[in-house]
This record gives C-alpha cells, sequence and structure tokens, in this order.
C-alpha cells in the first residue's frame, strides 16, 4: 500500500488497508492491479478524476496539428504570379505551417532541372525571415520538390494570431466613434462653399441649425 503523499506504507491485509482509508477520510484505490502483490494507494478519488479531466483537457487545448500546405509553380513563372505565390508561401509560415513547394517540368523543361533549383532557392531566401528549408530541393519524376518549415512554433503562431485579432477588434470599436465626430464638421463645412446660391428655400431651417 502507498501513503497520501506518496510514502510506501508496505504490505498490508486489505481488510487494514480499508479502515486506514476510513480513519484518514480517503479512498482505497487499485492503482497497479497487475502487480505481485497489487498496488493501492490512499488518495481523494474525486479530487484525483478532477484533476486528471484537467490535464486532458489542457492537453487537448495545446495539441496542435501539423499542416503541410502545397504551392505549384513552373519553371517560367511570370513574375507577377511569381509575386502572388510567395505571398501564399510567406501567409502559410506565418500561420506555422510547412509548406512544399513543387516545380512542375512539362516538355523540354524537363531537361534544364536548374531552372527549378534556382527557382526554387530564390523562393527560400525571399522567405528566410519566416522559414527555413527542412527538404533541400530534389527531383521526383517530373517535378521538384522542396519542403520549408516555419521558424515559429504553430502554437506560437496561433497565439500571435488571436492577439492580432484582438487588437484589430478593439480599433475597429473606436474607428466609429472618431469618424461620427468628423464628418459634422466636414459636411457643415464644405455644404455652403459649393452650391449657395441654388439651396433650396425649403432646405434653408436645416442648414441653419448647422452653421
Amino acid at each position: 500500500m502507498v501513503g497520501p503523499n506518496g510514502e510506501q506504507v508496505g504490505i498490508v491485509r486489505v481488510e487494514d488497508a480499508l479502515r486506514l482509508a476510513a480513519e484518514a477520510d480517503l479512498d482505497l484505490v487499485e492503482v497497479a492491479p497487475m502487480a505481485k502483490p497489487p498496488v493501492a494507494k490512499l488518495m481523494d478519488f474525486g479530487k484525483f478524476k478532477y484533476e486528471a479531466a484537467l490535464k486532458a483537457r489542457e492537453a487537448r487545448k495545446n495539441q496542435v496539428n501539423t499542416v503541410i500546405k502545397e504551392i505549384k509553380l513552373r519553371p517560367k513563372i511570370d513574375p507577377h504570379d511569381y509575386g502572388t505565390k510567395k505571398g501564399h508561401v510567406e501567409r502559410f509560415l506565418k500561420g506555422g505551417d510547412k509548406v512544399k513547394v513543387t516545380i512542375m517540368f512539362r516538355g523540354r523543361e524537363q531537361s534544364r532541372p536548374e531552372l527549378g533549383f534556382r527557382l526554387l532557392q530564390r523562393l527560400a531566401e525571399d522567405v528566410l525571415e519566416l522559414g527555413t528549408v527542412e527538404s533541400a530541393p530534389k527531383q521526383d519524376g517530373r517535378n521538384m520538390i522542396m519542403v520549408l518549415a516555419p521558424t515559429k512554433k504553430k502554437s506560437e503562431a496561433m497565439a500571435e494570431q488571436r492577439r492580432a485579432r484582438t487588437s484589430d477588434s478593439g480599433h475597429a470599436a473606436a474607428a466609429p466613434d472618431e469618424s461620427a465626430a468628423e464628418t459634422p464638421a466636414e459636411v457643415t463645412a464644405e455644404a455652403p462653399a459649393e452650391t449657395p446660391e441654388a439651396t433650396p428655400a425649403a432646405e434653408a431651417p436645416q442648414t441653419a441649425p448647422a452653421e
């Protein structure tokens, strides 16, 4: 039997163990039934189950699934398209995801793998601050593949995204008050200057209070 603080009590009869548990207002819990002899511990079983549930919930909360995104490029990609693809890679890396970059060769392009290699090297250098090369470029049939890993862990990236959303929502809540305070001043200042002679007489009671 093991005591409530982890101390070894020794081998005791079941009746004696139950009596000790009752005297200490604790439960006698069998923790190693297959041991020779079986091991039991004095504990508050309700508290034990509650703490175990908390640990399991925290573990699920901190669990992060590794996601591998894929981006496909052509060896002779247009500069504008390259910028768009690079933007996707940066977004994935900022989110804490790995990125599999695939260069697709067609026709005569297969005879010039150095084009794909240079393109992958260029991309790796362009996103150096966000990710590192986990798998160097290698030929795979008609394709050349490279894997980029984010410099930040997925959990850190998710935490930063949550903080950014919280900050953005705070700024968005303050924005309407500022615009509401500025709009009347702009309207009243510009309205007389635009069409002072064409203002209908019916509108005079409305402009007079504003001035």
